[in-house]
């Protein structure tokens, strides 16, 4: 199974949304990671056939997804970043409605809302109405939806926004339990949505691709950028001044400031550390 990008670009007018993107995708979860505006949901939209390509195309196993139609939109689960639910609706209507507009009939759909209501622990909050939900609740409705009628391809877009950690953490597990055997594309600019789950990352940037790989061997390429420096406390606006700054903590006595440079802070006390991913996207993107 296989999904292939090739050359895609989105021009509104005189701006470029993006840019002659390419990419393959097998099974697995992949990342997208960039800033707001960098193209993400721009590509969500044109993977899931909402948005059409200005030029390039996407493929599945070969076919051009645009001649496959409805054939290809049945292979599709989509999350969108828009919280559109219906807030009249119960968690269990919501669900029936869109496995009828998945073309699902009933018997298949209710079998799988029993299984994906379990999956995604909102069993005591089937009869609830979807306006009483949390912002995690709503999120998992969501994911639960994009996964009716087994599709081959998961495309979750922003999963996590507006969560708190806990909810986070909930959602992470759930994507990485969801992924076997399904192509999982999760758009983000939340670097630990993705950092231990995702197979491979993608770098978006002003619509353009600027890297791409494992997570471990794209943070291989800031290796000797990145420095925890031991100072007083007044010094940190300085520092802030003069580095991009990444995690600050404290003791009594002194703060421990992360921060990623492409020359050795050396008129501060300073320990060369481990690049992570969240160093490497302020490395492209701060």
């Amino acid at each position: 199974m296989k999904l292939t990008i090739s050359s895609l670009t989105k021009q509104y007018g005189s701006f470029t949304a993006l840019k002659d993107f390419s990419c393959e995708f097998t099974p697995g979860v992949y990342g997208l990671l960039g800033p707001n505006g960098a193209g993400k949901s721009t590509l969500m939209n044109i993977i899931t056939d909402n948005l059409k390509p200005t030029s390039g195309s996407v493929q599945f196993d070969g076919r051009n997804t645009s001649e496959m139609g409805a054939e290809f939109r049945r292979m599709l689960g989509f999350m969108p970043q828009q919280q559109g639910l219906y807030p009249n609706f119960t968690l269990e209507r919501f669900l029936y409605y869109m496995a009828a507009l998945k073309g699902m009939n009933k018997s298949d759909a209710r079998a799988d809302i029993e299984r994906l209501i379990g999956l995604v622990n909102l069993g005591e909050a089937r009869n609830k109405r979807l306006g009483g939900f949390s912002g995690g609740m709503k999120q998992r409705a969501l994911i639960a939806q994009a996964m009716l009628g087994d599709p081959k391809i998961i495309i979750l877009d922003e999963p996590t926004a507006g969560l708190d950690p806990k909810e986070r953490i909930r959602i992470r597990n759930l994507i990485a339990e969801i992924a076997f055997e399904k192509i999982v594309i999760i758009a983000t600019h939340v670097v630990s949505d993705i950092e231990f789950i995702a197979k491979e990352v993608m770098l978006l940037k002003q619509g353009e691709l600027i890297g791409k790989g494992k997570p471990f061997d794209l943070c291989k390429k800031i290796e000797g950028k990145v420095f925890e420096i031991t100072a007083g406390e007044d010094k940190l606006s300085e520092i802030s001044d003069k580095y991009k700054v990444g995690n600050i903590s404290k003791d009594e006595q002194n703060i421990y400031v992360r921060v990623i440079s492409e020359t050795e802070p050396r008129e501060y006390v300073y320990t060369p550390v481990k690049p992570e991913l969240e160093d490497l996207y302020l490395y492209y993107f701060d």
